[in-house]
């Protein structure tokens, strides 16, 4: 069966998410400075499917690993990769501050998608989130107005495709475990990458090794806890945390990076972090009889 709903269960594997994702972010850095994108990305896939490998083992073995929905899991794998791979793109045409900014449109599409096609409720208190976190991160970025440039629309089309991965994987844990939702994701993408990573392939220099098993650990490890953290609460709860990242990233690039952390950020992390807890503190709603998980 499904678990039941917990905001506290929810909050904790979401933050482990963050973490992961933050990590993923140094790790992306030092290796796309010297691999191809699509390498990257199928080295990630590749590593991590050995480094889930005991996890599978442990759950029922790959037995354990069939499912009932094996299009849905690659119609959310083929959007996730897009997304992935555009981001990727779009980071080397328009500066940080701006892709990050198109990017925490994120929760404002999973929000129309969960509504739209899981029945879930935006109610006030999540709306009221979505509204101060994208109010937080424009205050962070205060991207620039100026003419449109290609990468902008290319990373709002990531941002469109990460919001649809969201809520089919909230759709796919009411049937499929974690452990079967990523091993697929894994499965799937490293079938998806091979050929665009082969065409540009080169070998890794010995020092880059470290850092390609971190963004490969923290990449599954990033997607598991936040398969995780939405088998506990919904789409639109989960989402609006992820704004977190965004303080939590320019802590991290004065930390690693020496980049200063001036009073727009500030008021910005707070206005996150105010959206958050009122998301937090809502009432856990009552909700029907889970649906039993496949075998």
């Amino acid at each position: 069966m499904a678990p039941a709903p917990s905001i506290p269960k929810a909050a904790f594997w979401m933050a482990l998410s963050i973490a992961s994702f933050l990590a993923m972010t140094v790790a992306g850095r030092a290796t796309t400075s010297d691999l191809n994108v699509f390498q990257v990305l199928e080295l990630r896939s590749v590593i991590g499917f050995f480094i889930l490998l005991p996890l599978v083992m442990t759950s029922g073995g790959f037995p354990a690993m069939l499912t009932k929905r094996p299009f849905t899991h690659i119609a959310r794998n083929v959007i996730h990769y897009t997304g992935q791979a555009a981001w990727l793109y779009a980071l080397t045409l328009i500066p940080l501050a701006v892709l990050i900014s198109i990017e925490f449109t994120t929760p404002i599409w999973t929000a129309v998608f969960a509504v739209s096609f899981l029945g879930e409720r935006l109610s006030s208190p999540r709306l009221t989130a979505i509204v101060l976190g994208v109010i937080g991160v424009i205050i962070i970025v205060r991207p620039g107005v100026s003419s449109v440039n290609p990468g902008q629309l290319i990373v709002l089309g990531a941002a469109v495709c990460f919001g649809t991965s969201v809520v089919m994987v909230k759709s796919l844990t009411r049937t499929d475990s974690v452990v079967r939702i990523i091993f697929w994701m894994l499965i799937i993408q490293s079938v998806l990458g091979l050929l665009p990573a082969l065409y540009e392939w080169r070998n890794p220099p010995l020092a880059l090794w470290p850092w390609i098993v971190v963004i490969a650990f923290t990449g599954m490890s990033s997607h598991f806890c936040m398969a995780r953290a939405l088998a506990y609460a919904d789409a639109t709860l989960i989402s609006p945390m992820d704004f977190l990242r965004v303080p939590l990233s320019a802590l991290v690039g004065w930390l690693l990076y020496h980049e200063q952390i001036d009073i727009f950020t500030a008021g910005g992390a707070a206005l996150i972090l105010a959206g958050n807890l009122l998301n937090l503190q809502r009432k856990t709603p009552q909700v029907a009889e889970a649906e039993t998980a496949t075998p």
